[in-house]
C-alpha cells in the first residue's frame, strides 16, 4: 500500500521498525501526520521499559519517540529531528537583531548617558553603547549556546537561542532555547543542563575582569549632583572576589565617576545565572537536580517557592525594606517557581544514575552560583 499523509495508513518502506519496536510493542496500524509517524497497537512492557529501549535505535534512524497511553491501547509517536528546522532562522535571527538594538538603545541612554535628543538626532550615536550590548549579549549567548551544544553532541533536537529585547535597566530579559523531544537520559539531561550555567559563568567572569580593569566613565554634573531616584545595583560575592583579585574598584567616592558599563554585563550574568540555578521545573538548576538525585527532585522543587517567599517576607517583616528594595522581586520569583514546578522538568528515558565525576560538577556549579546570591539585589534610592 502506499504511503498517505493526514492520518492515512501508511505501510512505506521508509517508515523506521527498529528491532526493540517489533520485540516490545505491538504494531496494529502505522499513520504519518504532520510528518510524524505515530505506531498505534499496544506495549507488552512498562512505558518506562519500553522508552528505554526504543530511544537509542530511533535516535539512530534520525527520529525522536515518545509514549501516548489511549483508550483500548497504545501510540508511539516518532518524530524526524529536522522537522520545522530547515532553512535560515528568521525567527532567531529577529529577535537578535531587535534585542542589539534594544541593548544598544538602553546601553547609550542608561548606561552612558547619551542623551535622548542626541539620539533622535543622529541614531547612530547608540553606537558608543556597542561595548555594554556585547557584554550583555555575550554572557547570554554563551551560556545559551553551552545548552546548545551539549545538546547537539547527545543527539538532542535543541533550537537556536531566542534572545528576547526589552527596555530598561539592560534592553533584554534574557534568552532561551527549546528542547524538543524525549531526553534520552538522566546523563544528556545533566550535561545540557550544566553546560549553560557552566558556560555562562565563564563569560562572565571573564566579563567582569574586562569591565573592572577599564577606566569608569564621567557622569554628567547634571546627573551626578541632582537629586532623583535611581536604581542601584549590588555587588554579589562573586563580583567583589574578582574586583579584590584583580586590585580594582567596583565604586569611587567621586560621583561624577562610574564603573564602565561593560561591568554591568557581568553583573547580568551573574543575576542570571542564579535564577537559572533555582532547582525547579524547566530551569537549569531543575534539570540538573533532576538528573543528579533523580524523581526525588520534586520534593526539592517544592521547597523553592516557599524559600523565595521566605525572602521576601523576611526583607518586609524584619528588615523593613520596601517592594522596591528587591521584596518584589523575590515575591515574584517565588510565585513564579511555584508556577512552573507543576511543569517539573524533563523526564528521560534512561534512569542509570549519574557517575561521582558529574555529580562533583553539578556541586561545584551549584556551589560558585551560590556567590552570585545577595539578600538584596536590586533597590531603588534616592540620590
Amino acid at each position: 500500500m502506499p504511503e498517505h499523509e493526514d492520518g492515512e495508513p501508511s505501510e512505506g518502506s521508509d517508515v523506521p521498525r527498529p528491532e526493540p519496536l517489533r520485540t516490545f510493542f505491538r504494531i496494529d496500524e502505522v499513520r504519518r501526520e504532520d510528518g510524524r509517524v505515530r505506531y498505534i497497537g499496544e506495549s507488552y512492557v512498562p512505558e518506562r521499559t519500553l522508552l528505554r529501549k526504543l530511544v537509542p535505535k530511533f535516535r539512530d534512524a534520525g527520529y525522536d519517540v515518545d509514549f501516548e497511553a489511549v483508550d483500548g491501547g497504545h501510540v508511539v509517536v516518532a518524530t524526524p529531528f529536522d522537522s520545522g528546522r530547515d532553512g535560515i532562522p528568521w525567527v532567531n535571527v529577529a529577535m537578535f537583531a531587535a534585542t542589539v538594538l534594544s541593548t544598544l538603545f538602553v546601553g547609550a541612554y542608561g548606561w552612558y548617558y547619551v542623551g535622548w535628543e542626541e539620539i533622535a538626532a543622529n541614531p547612530l550615536v547608540m553606537l558608543r553603547a556597542w561595548p555594554f550590548t556585547a557584554a550583555v549579549l555575550g554572557v547570554l549567548m554563551t551560556h545559551e549556546l553551552g545548552h546548545y551544544a551539549a545538546g547537539r553532541y547527545h543527539g538532542v533536537d535543541v533550537s537556536l537561542p531566542y534572545v528576547i529585547p526589552f527596555v530598561f535597566p539592560f534592553g533584554t530579559l534574557g534568552a532561551i532555547i527549546r528542547m524538543r523531544g524525549r531526553m534520552p537520559s538522566r546523563k544528556a539531561l545533566f550535561d545540557i543542563g550544566v553546560a549553560g550555567p557552566i558556560a555562562g559563568l565563564v563569560a562572565t567572569v571573564v566579563v567582569t575582569a574586562i569591565g573592572l580593569s577599564l577606566d569608569p566613565i564621567r557622569v554628567p554634573a547634571e546627573i551626578a549632583n541632582a537629586s532623583e531616584t535611581m536604581i542601584r545595583f549590588n555587588n554579589p560575592p562573586l563580583l567583589g572576589i574578582i574586583a579584590d583579585l584583580l586590585g580594582q574598584p567596583t565604586a569611587y567616592e567621586d560621583p561624577a565617576l562610574s564603573a564602565h558599563p561593560v561591568v554591568i554585563g557581568g553583573w547580568v550574568g551573574m543575576f542570571f545565572t542564579l535564577l537559572n540555578l533555582l532547582p525547579v521545573g524547566q530551569l537549569d538548576g531543575g534539570h540538573m537536580v533532576r538528573a543528579m538525585v533523580g524523581p526525588r527532585q520534586e520534593t526539592i522543587a517544592a521547597l523553592v517557592p516557599g524559600a523565595l517567599l521566605s525572602i521576601a517576607g523576611y526583607l518586609y517583616f524584619w528588615r523593613g525594606f520596601g517592594l522596591d528594595q528587591s521584596v518584589g522581586l523575590w515575591a515574584f520569583w517565588g510565585v513564579f517557581a511555584l508556577v512552573i514546578a507543576f511543569n517539573g522538568p524533563a523526564d528521560p528515558a534512561d534512569e542509570e544514575r549519574l557517575g561521582w565525576p558529574r555529580l562533583a560538577v553539578g556541586i561545584g556549579t551549584f556551589a560558585v552560583g551560590a556567590l552570585c546570591f545577595l539578600l538584596v539585589p536590586i533597590e531603588v534610592v534616592s540620590a
